[in-house]
């Protein structure tokens, strides 16, 4: 078998963008990401999400992630990206959120950080890096793809239970997990 790329680049088009339209997306996804507690997020999500904008959760589509936190995939329209954070907060208590750079092209946006997480069921806390990708267009949002470290947020609802993994060959099968 022979190894090749997973990473195709491409040079990017040659754009000319404003340094004001970049300073306005940002602005639309920051006063998103300020407005996310229950008692603001519907208002916010209202007032700063596109009717057809998609939010992707942590992943394309997979049922069984799905399973353990509902929101995953990919959804539509303002109501996807308040019901999330409606949630999140079934879920989690947020000890930390914090954002560690922004960076704006135009419409686009994107976010990078770090959060900290407690599982109110299990009082499970773990530590996780994210990224956000986000479209703004007539100040609006119309796109929002959020990553984080899947693996720990799904095992802070881990009761039990452990996985036998075997990854390349010459790797010996191994046990992840709380038995």
């Amino acid at each position: 078998m022979t190894a090749t790329s997973i990473l195709t680049v491409t040079p990017a088009a040659a754009q000319s963008v404003s340094d004001a339209q970049s300073e306005a997306s940002l602005s639309v996804v920051m006063e998103f990401l300020s407005n996310t507690a229950p008692d603001k997020v519907e208002a916010a999500a209202e007032r700063l999400v596109a009717p057809d904008a998609t939010y992707i959760s942590l992943n394309v589509d997979n049922p069984e992630l799905q399973k353990i936190i509902p929101w995953t995939g990919t959804n539509y329209g303002p109501r996807a990206f308040s019901g999330l954070f409606l949630q999140l907060a079934d879920y989690w208590e947020t000890e930390d959120f914090t954002i560690t750079d922004q960076i704006a092209s135009g419409e686009d946006v994107a976010i990078f950080g770090r959060f900290t997480y407690r599982s109110l069921e299990l009082d499970h806390v773990f530590t996780s890096p994210f990224s956000i990708h986000a479209k703004v267009r007539d100040g609006k949002m119309t796109y929002f793809q959020f990553m984080e470290d899947t693996y720990a947020s799904a095992s802070s609802f881990r009761q039990s239970g452990s996985w036998t993994v075997k990854t390349p060959e010459e790797t010996a099968p191994f046990t992840v997990g709380a038995e």
